[in-house]
């Protein structure tokens, strides 16, 4: 009981002191000390399996990226207006893993590369950067999102990011499209109607003498509640903003770095080739540490009529964490894992599923997975019963949570490593929650 009672007076401190603009998770706060692979540590030595966070996308405090921090702190720190090595050996390996072949959809230069990296702290900096570019290469200022999109918290991305809620209003250069249905759907039908969407969405834009910037989507929906299929349905949805004079900027702030499994970045599964391409949270593994990549011919403009500069964004320190990450994803067989384990749970959990009609959908790629619960009576989508599953798991120290426009998607995104038994303990700890 004396950890229930610290863990009360740490939130009466965390509340007075941090104020009401921070949350945090679950009914009964959990309060964590260390961190190791996929398991978290409360101050009486309890592990947690931590199947949500993708932040330590190679494991909590793996010792690979330690190391690499450690060692580089100890070095050498500054910031990027002096040459290092390290920024550049690391941007060349980053773009390396956004190389493709062939021709995009529709629109001149859709098929030359995304080869120019620019680095930032944060995923909400890199998509501020990105919106920023889009409107300085097209001249436009209108932008297209999902219709419940999560996108970051600046000032600029908070407005194309719904989200956030109806005291965060989008802008009026801003257009929602409604989430595709998803899995079950023919992936030409399912491109084409969300084409579509797009499309009146431009429209709209015109009719209000806006023009088009760009399309900005998570390559997974995650917000939306995790649609990662049927495989291929954004690229009408490219082909329209190309035609439009827009840029089709890929978010893979939760998508990217391995998570799908059968690519490293989402965008590569839907057969894309965006302009831009946003990345973030497991970047460093922790560490603040994000940027973007993009074609030569869209940045090159902006970099000579716009003066840009990030004091922190790819610091030696964070762009040796990020340069371990990629090391460990590779030699330890990250991705393949992620393909491997993720389609194991996916299986297992709609097995669970099957029996329980308060489970009514499983969907998800690699190891990001969104389970719909519902009213067991009427079908309808159920927030308050996947508060208690989520509240449940953490009671038997399995930790996930709930997304979705109705907040009544189960997110299951662990770190990486994450591996067959820790999915059984998962498992188990799922079929008592239920």
């Amino acid at each position: 009981m004396r950890g229930v009672s610290d863990a009360s007076e740490l939130v009466r401190r965390r509340e007075s002191a941090l104020g009401t603009g921070y949350r945090l998770f679950y009914e009964r706060p959990v309060h964590f000390v260390r961190g190791e692979g996929v398991y978290l540590y409360d101050p009486e030595g309890n592990a947690y399996l931590d199947a949500y966070n993708n932040v330590p996308s190679v494991g909590h405090c793996h010792p690979r990226v330690a190391s690499a921090v450690a060692r580089q702190a100890a070095t050498l720190n500054v910031h990027t207006r002096y040459l290092t090595d390290g920024l550049t050996d690391y941007a060349e390996r980053l773009l390396a893993t956004h190389a493709f072949g062939g021709t995009a959809a529709g629109g001149a230069g859709a098929d030359s590369p995304l080869d120019r990296a620019m680095f930032t702290c944060t995923g909400s900096e890199a998509n501020d950067l990105a919106l920023r570019i889009a409107r300085h290469c097209t001249g436009g200022t209108g932008i297209i999102v999902t219709a419940h999109a999560y996108h970051g918290v600046t000032a600029a991305v908070a407005e194309v990011s719904p989200s956030l809620g109806p005291n965060v209003p989008a802008g009026p250069h801003v257009r929602t499209v409604p989430a595709p249905p998803g899995h079950g759907t023919r992936p030409e039908a399912a491109a084409q109607a969300f084409g579509e969407q797009v499309a009146a969405a431009v429209a709209d834009l015109r009719a209000h003498g806006i023009t088009l910037a760009a399309f900005l989507a998570d390559s997974l929906l995650s917000s939306d509640g995790v649609i990662p299929d049927p495989a291929g349905f954004l690229f009408a949805a490219q082909r329209v903003v190309r035609q439009a004079g827009g840029l089709y900027i890929a978010d893979e702030v939760q998508a990217g770095f391995g998570r799908t499994g059968s690519h490293m970045w989402g965008y590569q599964r839907h057969g894309l080739t965006p302009d831009i391409v946003t990345m973030g949270k497991p970047m460093g593994n922790g560490l603040p540490v994000a940027g973007l990549v993009a074609r030569r011919e869209v940045l090159d403009d902006f970099g000579r009529q716009v003066r840009y500069f990030n004091t922190f964004g790819g610091n030696p320190v964070c762009i040796a964490a990020a340069s371990a990450v990629l090391d460990v994803i590779e030699e330890e067989g990250l991705r393949a894992n992620s393909a491997a384990v993720g389609g194991y749970l996916r299986a297992e959990i709609s097995r669970l599923a099957a029996g329980r009609p308060l489970l009514a959908g499983v969907r998800g790629a690699g190891l990001y997975i969104g389970v719909d619960v519902v009213d067991p009576e009427t079908g309808a989508p159920s927030p308050s019963l996947a508060s208690a599953i989520v509240n449940a798991m953490r009671d038997r120290r399995v930790l996930i949570s709930a997304t979705g426009p109705a907040g009544n998607v189960l997110k299951i995104r662990p770190p990486l490593p994450f591996g067959r038994a820790h999915a059984d303990q998962f498992l188990d700890a799922l079929s008592q929650s239920l």
